[in-house]
């Protein structure tokens, strides 16, 4: 049997991750199935953890991230490097997209089931997305990014306490509700200069542009229906020129994946894409906050072995 290892972020959906992990745990122990554990304690911590697993022998090695979509990204961006781990995932956090997108049960008994199942034969390759920034700095995604009025989102929502007040009460996914609502009305719109596999469009008053890999994000949010995680290709979609109170019609519609009849929304698939935009805007890695426009991303195909029922 492989090298089982696991970081938990303890911190994931305001703590309700521990009662995962304890289940998963639990699970091992009756199953008499050897593993180790390791806990991440701060913000890219498990960058770290991940990279010294991968590194520490040439091993074939097991990784399983317990969180929510910034631990499993953290953890993806440790080991993207190394081609000795499988990657999976036991949903805690308070979006999990990623377990929509790969179709990892919610239940933690179930997802560690499947793990176990799936994890002494070939996983398949899935695609991940490979951004870099203006100072050169790179940053991977599985889920998707973005740049524009979601990103801003996203950043406010990582630094609100209310999202910790809302998890307690097991309604995490309202709080980005309110800083939609909050942000709406002040949002200035960019105009984007999209560069798709040499092709370039220039789209006046961008609300946001979604490079995607799976169709969720957002915590449920259909943005990429059409989109493959192993088919070679990225997902863009763009909203720009329309009005504030349209725009809510959109984010109510993107939960069904139907905004993409609107003839505002843009859909488009590429390997490469380049964004740049008439003022700095905020960017985002599966959620995570990663700097601002400009910005290159680049498909890397088939590159990450994943534990998934895809």
């Amino acid at each position: 049997m492989k090298q089982i290892y696991f970081i938990i972020n303890p911190k994931a959906r305001n703590g309700y991750c521990l009662n995962v992990w304890k289940k998963v745990e639990s699970k091992l122990i009756d199953d008499n199935i050897p593993y180790l554990a390791f806990f991440s304690e701060y913000h890219g911590h498990a960058i770290k953890l991940a990279a010294q697993i991968a590194k520490s022998n040439n091993e074939q090695k097991v990784i399983i991230a317990v969180g929510g979509d910034g631990t499993i990204n953290e953890v993806m961006n440790g080991i993207v490097k190394y081609n000795n781990i499988t990657l999976g995932f036991v949903p805690g956090g308070s979006g999990n997209d990623f377990s929509r997108g790969f179709h990892i049960p919610t239940n933690p008994e179930e997802a560690i089931e499947v793990i176990l199942r799936h994890m002494e034969i070939d996983a398949p390759l899935m695609d991940i997305g490979k951004v870099t920034m203006k100072d050169d700095s790179e940053h991977y995604f599985i889920n998707n990014m973005g740049a524009g009025f979601d990103a801003l989102v996203s950043y406010e929502v990582n630094r609100s306490k209310m999202k910790a007040w809302l998890n307690k009460l097991s309604l995490g996914r309202l709080v980005y509700v309110y800083f939609l609502l909050k942000k709406l009305f002040s949002y200035k719109c960019s105009t984007i200069d999209l560069s798709i596999d040499g092709s370039r469009h220039i789209l006046e008053q961008t609300w946001f542009v979604t490079v995607s890999n799976q169709p969720f994000y957002g915590g449920g949010m259909k943005i990429a229906p059409e989109a493959v995680p192993d088919d070679g290709l990225l997902d863009i979609t763009i909203v720009h020129n329309l009005s504030r109170l349209k725009l809510l019609l959109v984010f109510i519609s993107v939960f069904w994946g139907k905004h993409v009849h609107f003839k505002e929304v843009k859909s488009f698939r590429g390997k490469m894409v380049t964004i740049q935009s008439s003022d700095s805007l905020f960017v985002h890695a599966d959620g995570e906050d990663i700097g601002f426009t400009p910005l290159n991303i680049n498909v890397q195909t088939k590159t990450l072995k994943v534990l998934t029922r895809v």
